[in-house]
């Protein structure tokens, strides 16, 4: 690995570990105060459980991340393919202000929905970029199916 690929790995990681602690930051407030008042479905994972899970995958997404970078110079596609990683991440802080910050189950579903759509489409453009950067992003996906279901059952239980 050259030094330069050593760099974009490291702040690939540092990139997708700070739109953690961005959401982090906009759950603060309703995680101490509006979400233990929510009736909660029976599969509601702990809250340090979701926090372990979100870096891990955070950071397989900034490997994935610089798996296509380092591609981006020679290929026109890994760029357009990293303008969709950049979109979905800023989805995915998106999502815990309109399901946190706004305290809204029904905010929150419409986003995580969008968000799903975004890493779907994410990984279909990397595919062919990067088969490895591609199936890094599956245990994100799956997690966040897991969290739209979650998240539709606390707003089906709190409507």
């Amino acid at each position: 690995m050259h030094k330069n690929d050593l760099f974009r790995l490291i702040l690939s990681i540092i990139i997708c570990q700070m739109a953690g602690v961005i959401g982090s930051a906009l759950t603060a407030g309703s995680v101490a105060e509006w979400y233990p008042t929510l009736i909660k479905p029976s599969f509601t994972p702990p809250g340090s459980t979701i926090g372990l899970i979100w870096i891990i995958l955070f950071t397989l997404m900034g490997i994935s991340l610089f798996l296509v970078w380092r591609e981006a110079p020679q290929n026109p596609a890994a760029r357009t393919a990293l303008l969709l990683f950049a979109a979905q991440l800023t989805v995915n802080v998106l999502w815990n202000a309109a399901f946190f910050t706004l305290r809204s189950p029904a905010n929150g579903l419409v986003v995580i929905a969008i968000l799903w759509v975004l890493i779907l489409m994410t990984i279909l453009k990397f595919w062919p970029i990067n088969k490895t950067a591609a199936l890094l992003l599956v245990p994100y996906i799956g997690w966040v199916s897991i969290a739209s279901y979650l998240n539709y059952s606390l707003w089906a239980l709190n409507s």
